[in-house]
């Protein structure tokens, strides 16, 4: 089809080539002119037989250049002159040609010599007798000044001198489309949308969408504005609003505002019968809102960007396309087609990833290739290694502070008890069922219930709530993005939005666990505005909020200082758990999860240390690691010593008065239990869970006989 549409073109060029051939054989001596008449006869006749060669007979309708005709309302003059512009294209001796013509010297016809033609013409009318209105050039300069080849961009003047001797041109790029290649200008710059993805049906019967696919079909001036954060979600919308309306798509990033690189656009998705997308690029610097340049665009015209990059303006009505919501039976559908090989998993990997479709084809292409790679590795239960795919592309989309890690820890690895634990449990629970619920049970249009689930884990440091963080990312099946909020805070306004955005983008593009490390660095109580610095602090947090409610996933969030966190957003978690210091009977546990028996000396009696130093299992893991190097070093296994100095050390780090060496059972430990008893305030792991409390040292010796000697004696 290119090569017969070519052709074509070449033989309406020489149609042309041949009126200029006559123009110089009449005006100008064999002398003069006589070279380049004969070469312009000679082109024009080796180009008629090679189009006449051409296999089939091509309708009209669908050249690029009629196409061009039809959509800009080209006259027969203006049509005339497109095809003179274009001479030069056509083949290097054409150029040296006009180029020996031109006044100025530019390898392209001038205004003047576009004039003789319609000269010669009205001279040839006149003499045949032929009545009617001939084209003349009054109606030449008025056409190259307003005509709608000019308005449209298609015919360009350029040079510095008179009006006569400007060269005519055509726009960048289109002679080479108008032969029906696909050249690019150098303002635009190619855009791939892809091919329409699967799992879009639920989405193309909306009422929005529904309504842009009409606009495209009436090809009527409109701006259909596709917003979304990730562009390779809003381009999937777009491919897939073209297909619906049975149209192609060109697409290009240029900028909105240069109303050339706009009007190039236009004009290039016109000769190839396609609706122009404009992907607007990211803004630099800060940048506003820009408003797209749209006087040249002849139809509608779609729009990708991200929100708040584009303020339509006032020339053309707008309709706004929502790139959601996405049902469970499309995610589903996207996960069988883009994995042919296991539609079973399909329902499962529906729940555990829900991406969105276009995500999803992505994700499927990188499990295919890693798979063709390593043809004989087994996959875990048979299900493709999604979770790898993932994780591996979206290792170039972390920011700073940002860590992207694949847990391992399980539910024996978490000593907590009682309601917390449940609570955990039914967290993982309740993100597991999350389809079941809310899409097949409805829950979500009855009760409207929200997708996702938050919680919030309180306590002293030490007390594990990192680690139930990895243990919830493992249980769910998912990786787990860790980051820190102190690190994202930023004193630049909206950098600390900025550095958010992008992390829950990651998030929801990994289907992590989200976990947010001291949360009360953003989530802090919103206090009265009495300066600028507390204006902006709010407006973090209120940006929070709002974007913690749209994410879908498990999102975690720890902190030390439960006070601290603004009310608005404790109503706002599905579990708040709260970690305690670990009792005698945890702590027991931990020393022995942390030190294997058969690392132990004989001397080493872990029931006695954890009655002995009532700690959170921070410094338990801390104390059994130190311990454990110190025995290397000494060559043999950990022993009692061992275990107390590396105690000890951990007593100094929080800066505490060390209790000393707990005695062999029956000594002083007995003595010790025995102040306990008559004064239980004395062990702070039964006092309240705050900082002041976090590991209290049980008091000396002399302090236990004093409070002894005061209690008999009252």
């Amino acid at each position: 089809m290119s090569e017969r549409i070519s052709r074509d073109l070449s033989r309406r060029a020489a149609a042309v080539a041949v009126r200029v051939a006559e123009l110089l054989e009449t005006l100008c001596s064999e002398e003069a002119g006589g070279g380049s008449a004969a070469f312009l006869r000679d082109w024009a006749a080796s180009a008629a037989p090679r189009a006449a060669a051409a296999p089939g007979i091509l309708p009209p309708a669908l050249t690029p250049l009629d196409r061009l005709v039809h959509r800009f309302g080209l006259g027969s003059l203006e049509t005339e002159l497109v095809l003179f512009a274009g001479l030069p294209e056509e083949h290097e001796g054409l150029a040296r040609t006009f180029r020996t013509m031109n006044p100025g010297g530019a390898p392209h016809p001038s205004v003047g010599l576009a004039g003789l033609l319609i000269d010669c013409a009205a001279r040839t009318g006149a003499e045949s007798g032929v009545q009617g209105h001939a084209p003349d050039r009054v109606a030449l300069r008025r056409l190259l000044h307003e005509g709608p080849a000019v308005r449209a961009g298609v015919l360009a003047l350029t040079g510095d001198g008179p009006f006569h001797e400007r060269s005519l041109t055509l726009a960048d790029g289109l002679w080479e489309a108008l032969h029906g290649y696909p050249a690019w200008p150098a303002a635009l710059e190619e855009a791939d949308p892809g091919p329409p993805v699967a799992g879009l049906d639920g989405w193309l019967e909306l009422p929005e969408t529904v309504r842009a696919v009409a606009a495209l079909r009436s090809r009527e001036p409109r701006i259909l504005l596709v917003g979304a954060r990730d562009e390779t979600v809003a381009l999937s919308r777009c491919a897939a609003l073209a297909r619906a309306a049975g149209l192609g798509l060109l697409a290009a990033r240029t900028r909105p505002e240069d109303p050339g690189a706009m009007g190039l656009l236009g004009l290039h998705a016109a000769v190839r019968d396609a609706v122009p997308l404009l992907v607007v690029p990211a803004p630099v610097g800060g940048a506003g809102p820009v408003t797209p340049a749209v006087g040249r665009i002849p139809g509608p015209l779609l729009v990708c960007a991200a929100p708040g990059t584009v303020r339509p303006g006032p020339q053309r009505p707008v309709l706004t396309v929502p790139v959601g919501p996405i049902g469970t039976a499309d995610r589903r559908t996207a996960w069988r087609a883009a994995l042919p090989e296991a539609p079973e998993h399909a329902p499962e990997l529906a729940a555990r990833h829900p991406l969105d479709p276009a995500l999803t084809a992505q994700v499927a292409l990188d499990v295919h290739s890693r798979a063709g790679l390593d043809p004989d590795a087994e996959e875990d239960g048979g299900s493709p290694d999604v979770s790898g795919a993932i994780r591996a592309r979206a290792g170039a989309l972390l920011p700073s502070g940002v860590e992207l890690v694949s847990p391992d820890a399980r539910w024996p690895r978490l000593v907590l008890g009682g309601e917390a634990d449940g609570q955990l449990r039914d967290a993982v629970a309740r993100l597991r069922h999350q389809a079941l619920v809310l899409d097949d049970w409805r829950l979500r249009e009855a009760a409207r219930a929200a997708r996702g689930v938050r919680l919030l884990l309180t306590g002293p440091p030490g007390t594990g709530k990192s680690l139930a963080a990895e243990v919830l990312a493992t249980e769910a099946g998912r990786d787990l993005l860790v980051v820190d909020g102190s690190e994202l805070v930023s004193k630049y306004i909206g950098e600390t939005e900025k550095n958010l955005a992008a992390c829950f983008e990651v998030a929801e593009r990994t289907q992590a666990v989200f976990l947010l490390d001291e949360a009360d660095a953003l989530f802090a109580t919103r206090t009265e505005v009495s300066e600028a610095n507390d204006r902006f602090a709010n407006m973090e947090t209120a940006y929070l909020l709002q974007r913690l409610d749209r994410f879908d996933g498990l999102a975690v969030l720890t902190t030390n200082l439960r006070q601290n966190i603004d009310a608005a957003f404790i109503r706002r978690m599905d579990f708040v758990v709260e970690f305690p210091l670990p009792d005698e009977a945890g702590r027991s546990r931990l020393w022995e999860l942390h030190l294997p028996r058969a690392l132990l000396h004989a001397d080493v009696d872990l029931a006695g240390l954890a009655q002995y130093y009532p700690v959170p299992g921070g410094w338990i893991r801390n104390a059994a690691i130190g311990a454990a190097f110190r025995a290397a070093d000494d060559g043999g296994a950990v022993r009692q010593g061992h275990l107390v100095d590396a105690m000890r050390r951990e007593y100094g780090k929080a800066g505490r008065p060390f209790p000393g060496e707990p005695a062999a059972p029956g000594g002083a430990a007995a003595d010790r239990r025995a102040a306990l008893a008559l004064d239980p305030a004395l062990d702070p792991a039964l006092g309240p869970a705050s900082d002041s409390a976090v590991g209290s040292p049980p008091p000396s010796a002399h302090v236990l006989n004093d409070r002894r000697t005061q209690k008999e004696s009252s």
